[in-house]
Parts: C-alpha cells; sequence; structure tokens
C-alpha cells in the first residue's frame, strides 16, 4: 500500500499560494520574524541574562526586549542593530536579494 506524502513546502504552497504571490509574501515576512524572534531569546537565555539585565545591556527598555523576543510586532532596525551589536557583540548584516 503507498502512502501520500505532503511535504512541507506542498502544504505551504497550498494555503498560503505560489512563491511571490500576496499570501504567500505575508506568510514567509512572519516566518523570518519568528525566526529572529527565537534566535534574539535563544541568544540572551546562552548569556544567562534575564530581560532586564540584556535591556540594560542593550541600551533599551525591558519592554522592546520582550516585545522582540516574542514576535509582538516589527522592530525597528536600528533596535535590532543594538540587540545585535551591543547585547550580542554581533554585528548586523542585511541583504537585499532581487
Amino acid at each position: 500500500m503507498k502512502k501520500n506524502i505532503t511535504t512541507l513546502d506542498q502544504m505551504i504552497e497550498e494555503h498560503y499560494g505560489k512563491v511571490g504571490s500576496a499570501s504567500r509574501n505575508e506568510f514567509e515576512w512572519g516566518a523570518q520574524l519568528f525566526k529572529i524572534s527565537a534566535m534574539i531569546k535563544i541568544a540572551r537565555q546562552k548569556l544567562e541574562m534575564t530581560q532586564e539585565e540584556f535591556a540594560v545591556k542593550c541600551v533599551t527598555s525591558k519592554y522592546i526586549i520582550s516585545i522582540a523576543e516574542n514576535n509582538l510586532v516589527e522592530i525597528r532596525i536600528s533596535t535590532l542593530q543594538k540587540i545585535v551589536e551591543l547585547g550580542l557583540g554581533g554585528r548586523l548584516v542585511i541583504n537585499i536579494k532581487l
């Protein structure tokens, strides 16, 4: 007996449309924001810092760290840069694909 297997890409295309469609672009944007939020939270936890301690290091507020980690609203690039550079000691790099 042969089972029909659906890939994740097929499921996403079925629900959100083909790559380049408005609904698919919105889904992809949300997925990227979720990944950034998760990366910030995991990195902070590896530093064994509370949100409040991390906010001080980033020269921002605990509220901003909370919304960044929980993907509650889109954060500004300048805020993300402070989190990455001041808080994590990294460098924010942005690529544009056309």
